[in-house]
């Protein structure tokens, strides 16, 4: 389908808004309040067009074949001036010292519209500046577009925020007359409300992702950090991508010399396209995670001597590296015999590698798909502490697509349960994760052979039901001949009644164990035609995870669901397609990279030889999309790199980058030079960051087969606790615990529902008893969570993933002290 929107033939699919067709083909139409990929609230009314000759809004009008669009003409920006000058009315003349002086709409639109005059006025009201935590709010600069408000409902899943009253004076009736109607909407709508915290407290209750600062169009929302720090012309953009978590969104560095008497380069705040790159907390936050250190000559040679001695045996490492770092361990790996252990990578590699082999192919869906569907089912992550990028995508999928799904794990978030009423939540038993894949094979799969011997796992249940059931009767009607005599007639009639009957129901004995209603999921189904299954690390770590990944491969093959893997953390999917990681280390020293080690090659403090920070180096990441992203480096390191040390044993690559086209091609990497990549997406939201893994390499054939369900879990005793390995939503492991604004102090999050049973509350002192061991850490109650516990893996002070074999363990937990005692 086409239309014709100033002149220029555009193609669109049925049911999108002329707003977004003109963005995607470069057609400037303006507008303040509405958000990509969001509802449209029609609060700005800028983006007025004139379609088939008729004045329209572009952002909530579909298209419709052969429509003929103008959104240039001087009418219409007679219109938009108006309402630029209701914009300006009271608003403070301060565009000097204001954060957002620079990057301000409100700025742009007004010179855009050649606003030249003021013809309209009322009595100003006393908006004091209001500090939300880590966000302050200037009610002043605020023309309440609501884009905070739509983002953090529609995309963040949060609805943190609202419109309250503004307590101002009434618009005189005279301005109505004199002034355009939609220019008197716009005013009237502002001069009546402000925004605050959904709850009604002085704080904002949310994770604090700091999105709704990034979409105001003016400075009333700002960063509590970055506010009076630095005009905006004055900082310098680097395009990088996140580098805390897999989905390794763009982003970019803002960075200027730090002062007078700093003078080399400091990144004052982490900048996004809010348009189509959501961030995370710890992706806008958590940026300063440099090391200052320099280099250390006598250290560096010993790690030589090291190495070319056969001293290190093997080679300990995290994910949090790019695929070139990944590239570089592996060449020492194959020169020097050594062994490379990364547990995390290794689980899922295993996992990776199984599902491959059975599927014969690489998972097919991406977070574009997700975002697509209609229908989503989640299973095996802790969804928005794992990963709550993703889960913005599916807040955002469900919102805008009306969509439906259910969401599957032992610990109940009441966060996710606030996405959508059709996105059911079901608590289940840790051990029950096959059962969620057997349920879905025997509800979905179109393969004949595997539903027959699915059919066993089915019971019959009396149902009773409520139906109409036509019956023909015979009555008597009395009527009177042509005499006058009185004559009874048999006469035929159909009447409809309900009755009860009982009746034999097939039940899954899956969807019984895991208390899904399926009577509900069969409504949920209606019309419903894009499906995307999701699962997490829980499944990596499972200990029955090849089984899991075999019958993961039955899904994408038989079923309608495409299948999305979210790695555990930054490149994990590229530290298992590069490097080939051993089971357990073998006799001899170990090289601890940006870990600990009999000689330590790390960023953290206490490391024998300084490494670089993630926002100090240039390279690549495979994100949980299959695409390879570039990230640049925003500040100097002035120590050594993981390279320098791969020149000094022999390999003659001068730059780090100089690997990224030799990245392994037989698993889909491209022989692209780093400076080659783009990071970027187009205004229609195109991606066109770095490129697509060649999904070609893990094409091969399935190899799928039935298997019989295992029915175990981990029953707790009377005295125990379900305990999760788990960060909060603002971390990711201790690289994450380096940054400033996030920076804490490791503690056990316990759910609102245990605390209030157990007495505990906030701050409290307990004592945590796992496989024997005891920790003593302090209590922070989570409110989202409705039962068991978690305990997190951020602070390098403690390595609790050593507790854990899967993700759950069972725990005992006892009070030590009172909050403040």
């Amino acid at each position: 389908m086409t239309i014709q929107i100033n002149g220029k033939i555009c193609t669109f699919d049925e049911g999108e808004y002329i707003l977004n067709i003109a963005r995607r083909n470069d057609i400037f139409i303006p507008a303040i309040c509405y958000l990509s990929n969001c509802s449209p609230t029609l609060a700005c009314r800028m983006c007025m067009v004139e379609a088939d000759g008729k004045k329209t809004y572009a952002c909530n009008t579909k298209a419709k074949e052969g429509m003929v669009v103008e959104s240039d003409l001087p009418a219409l920006w007679s219109e938009r001036d108006e309402i630029m000058q209701a914009y300006c009315i009271n608003h403070p003349l301060e565009c000097g010292v204001c954060d957002k002086s620079g990057e301000c709409e409100l700025q742009n639109f007004t010179h855009k519209a050649r606003v030249d005059t003021q013809k309209h006025w009322i009595r100003d009201t006393h908006k004091p500046h209001q500090h939300w935590g880590h966000i302050n709010y200037d009610p002043a600069l605020c023309i309440v577009c609501e884009r905070c408000i739509t983002v953090c409902k529609d995309k963040i899943g949060e609805s943190a925020l609202k419109t309250t009253p503004r307590g101002g004076d009434g618009i005189d009736n005279s301005f109505k007359e004199s002034m355009g109607k939609d220019a008197f909407a716009v005013w009237s709508k502002f001069q009546k409300s402000l925004i605050a915290p959904a709850t009604g407290g002085e704080k904002l209750d949310c994770e604090g992702c700091g999105e709704c600062t990034s979409v105001c169009p003016t400075g009333a929302l700002i960063g509590a950090k970055f506010q009076y720090t630095s005009n905006i012309w004055e900082l310098h953009r680097i395009p990088a991508s996140n580098p805390h978590s897999s989905d390794c969104e763009l982003l970019y560095y803002d960075v200027k010399q730090g002062g007078i008497a700093l003078q080399k380069p400091k990144i004052y705040r982490v900048s996004n396209d809010f348009a189509f790159a959501p961030l995370n907390r710890a992706a806008r936050f958590g940026f300063d995670t440099q090391n200052e250190a320099k280099k250390d000559e006598a250290a560096f040679g010993r790690l030589v001597e090291g190495l070319k001695n056969g001293v290190f045996k093997n080679l300990k490492f995290n994910s949090f590296i790019t695929n070139e770092e990944a590239l570089i361990l592996q060449n020492l790996k194959e020169k020097f015999k050594l062994r490379l252990i990364n547990e995390e990578a290794l689980k899922f590699k295993e996992f990776l590698e199984e599902f491959i082999a059975h599927c014969g192919a690489l998972y097919n869906a991406t977070s574009e798909d997700v975002s697509g569907s209609d229908f989503l089912v989640v299973a095996g992550t802790l969804l928005r502490y794992d990963a709550p990028t993703l889960s913005y995508k599916i807040n955002n999928a469900l919102v805008m697509n009306k969509g439906a799904g259910l969401y599957f794990h032992p610990l109940k978030d009441k966060g996710v349960e606030k996405y959508a009423k059709n996105f059911i939540t079901h608590t289940h038993k840790s051990g029950d994760e096959e059962q969620i894949l057997y349920f879905i094979l025997q509800k979905f799969s179109t393969d004949e052979g595997l539903r027959a011997q699915l059919e066993e796992f089915f019971t019959q249940e009396d149902r009773e039901l409520e139906e109409s059931v036509s019956e023909e009767v015979i009555e008597l009607v009395s009527e009177k001949d042509e005499a006058g005599n009185e004559i009874q007639k048999e006469v035929k009639k159909t009447i409809n009644k309900k009755v009860k009957k009982i009746v034999p129901v097939k039940r899954s004995i899956f969807a019984k164990n895991l208390g899904v209603d399926e009577d509900k999921l069969q409504d949920l189904l209606l019309k419903k035609s894009s499906f995307t299954l999701v699962v997490g690390s829980d499944f990596y770590f499972h200990a029955r995870s090849k089984k899991l990944a075999r019958l993961l491969a039955l899904v994408q093959k038989t079923t309608p669901f495409k299948v999305f893997l979210n790695p555990t953390h930054t490149n994990t999917l590229g530290v298992a397609l590069i490097c080939d990681l051993d089971t357990e280390a073998q006799e001899g020293q170990t090289l601890g990279y940006n870990e600990g080690g009999d000689f330590s090659f790390s960023y953290e403090e206490g490391s024998d030889l300084a490494s670089a920070s993630l926002n100090q180096q240039e390279g690549t990441f495979l994100n949980y999309d299959k695409r390879v992203v570039p990230t640049n480096a925003a500040l100097e390191f002035e120590g050594y790199f993981l390279n320098d040390l791969a020149q000094s044993l022999g390999f003659d690559e001068e730059y780090t980058i100089d690997h990224t086209p030799k990245l392994p091609s037989d698993k889909g990497f491209l022989p692209l030079e780093f400076d080659s990549l783009e990071n970027h997406y187009t205004n229609g939201g195109a991606n066109k960051r770095g490129y697509a893994l060649n999904l070609a390499c893990f094409e091969g054939e399935a190899r799928l087969r039935f298997e019989e369900p295992e029915f175990a879990n981990l029953n707790l005793k009377e005295d125990e606790i379900l305990l999760h390995s788990a960060n909060p939503s603002h971390h990711f492991g201790r690289f994450s615990n380096r940054a400033s604004a996030i920076k804490e102090e490791l503690f056990l999050g316990l759910s609102e529902g245990l605390a209030k049973e157990m007495g505990l509350q906030d701050g409290d002192e307990i004592r945590l008893t796992i496989k024997n061991e005891k920790l003593t850490l302090s209590l922070r109650v989570d409110k989202n969570l409705s039962n068991g516990a978690y305990l997190p893996y951020f602070d390098a002070s403690l390595d609790t993933l050593k507790f854990f074999d899967e993700r759950f363990v069972a725990a005992k937990l006892e009070k030590i002290g009172a909050k403040n005692e």
